[in-house]
């Protein structure tokens, strides 16, 4: 069995994530539930949960601060929050599961599924390692977990050379050959990638400017990179990116 704790403030919703979990999740024991940090912190101590169901605004405190104090982090994290705020920038960038309120019933199930498959994982302590550093701002230097089914990937933000997206999937391409396939559309990762030097050239590519060698304007337009690859150019995004390049 799975030992699960459910942390909120809120009675009701944690009686409600308990019968989602009940309902759908015959491998999964719930063990606890409370409803604030110390209670969190010494009830995770005793108990060792494999899963945390954790909402982010507590009476007390927040959540990050029971993650703080309780390591190493051998438990898979769901975060709960009613507000999209700066953390759930960070949450996808550390690949971390999070459900806004109000809970829907097959995101909740689906994002369990996901922690369920990462419990056993020797990537846990760094992948919430890499959620701090984000965070509070502890590091200039930047990095992204990239999670598939078959592995979490910790990867610096500066090897990426450009995505490539396929309907629901995105594959990263790296500076050292290595390619890693995603099941998330483009567009969220054109978000969090904007303000690390990334552009989006063509609605299938989106480009890391360190790795442009070359604007090939002929047929249409092309970008060529430094070791070679050839991204296409649309023609309505083409006048933002010869004025990023100028810029440089």
């Amino acid at each position: 069995m799975i030992k699960a704790v459910i942390i909120d403030d809120e009675p009701r919703l944690r009686e409600m994530n308990q019968v989602l979990l009940n309902r759908n999740f015959d491998e999964i024991e719930v063990i606890g539930t409370c409803g604030s940090v110390n209670e969190a912190v010494e009830l995770i101590d005793q108990k060792k949960p494999q899963l945390l169901i954790l909402d982010i605004r507590l009476t007390d405190g927040n959540g990050f601060t029971i993650l703080q104090k309780i390591q190493p982090y051998n438990y898979s994290v769901i975060f709960v929050t009613a507000f999209n705020e700066f953390a759930i920038r960070a949450i996808k960038f550390s690949a971390i599961d999070y459900l806004l309120k109000p809970i829907d019933e097959k995101e909740f199930c689906e994002a369990v599924e996901r922690a369920i498959a990462n419990i056993n994982s020797s990537k846990l302590q760094e992948q919430i390692e890499t959620f701090f550093n984000f965070y509070e701002r502890k590091t200039q230097s930047r990095k992204i977990v990239l999670k598939t089914a078959e592995a979490i990937n910790i990867v610096d933000i500066s090897d990426i050379m450009y995505c490539k997206s396929d309907s629901n999937y995105t594959t990263f391409f790296f500076r050292n050959g290595d390619k890693v396939m995603i099941s998330r559309g483009m567009k969220e990762y054109e978000e969090l990638l904007s303000d690390y030097g990334f552009f989006r050239p063509h609605h299938s590519y989106l480009v890391n400017i360190q790795y442009i060698s070359k604007l090939d304007k002929s047929d249409g337009g092309f970008l060529i990179l430094k070791e070679g690859s050839e991204i296409p150019v649309s023609s309505r995004r083409k006048k933002n990116l010869i004025q990023i390049l100028e810029n440089l």
